[in-house]
């Protein structure tokens, strides 16, 4: 089945900076699409940002765009988000995941970048993430 596995959060002051990490293993990294999510308590879960195979292709949701660099390193199956200039609100458990669906692996994938296309329909299905904090 696979694993991807989420690190890198923690407490930041608002402005501040993160680099999430997201490692996967069981299955080939290169051929997928993948994403990152956030699931706030107060908020529905959400797509954050996502990329295609070949990292050719990216999308933002629109409240991280300018912020917020995806970026993937097929060689040590491992995705990245770089966040800058962080929110209040940008304090969510950030999960990463891939679109393993045959859509994913094609080569103009172009999102949705939510989370019922990356497979994440149930609390089990978001696997293990990584806590951001922003203080204001």
């Amino acid at each position: 089945q696979g694993q991807v596995v989420a690190s890198g959060g923690g407490l930041v002051e608002a402005g501040g900076s993160l680099r999430l990490s997201c490692t996967a293993s069981g299955f080939s990294f290169g051929e997928y699409a993948f994403g990152w999510f956030r699931a706030a308590s107060d908020k529905d879960p959400e797509g954050v940002s996502c990329i295609n195979w070949d990292g050719a292709r990216s999308l933002y949701t629109d409240s991280v765009k300018g912020r917020f660099t995806i970026s993937r390193d097929n060689a040590k199956n491992t995705l990245y988000l770089e966040m800058n200039s962080l929110k209040p609100e940008d304090t969510a458990v950030y999960y990463c995941a891939a679109d393993r669906t045959p859509y994913g692996t094609a080569f103009g994938w172009d999102g949705p970048c939510t989370p019922v296309q990356f497979g994440l329909h149930e609390t089990a299905d978001w696997g293990q993430g990584t806590q951001v904090t922003v203080s204001s």
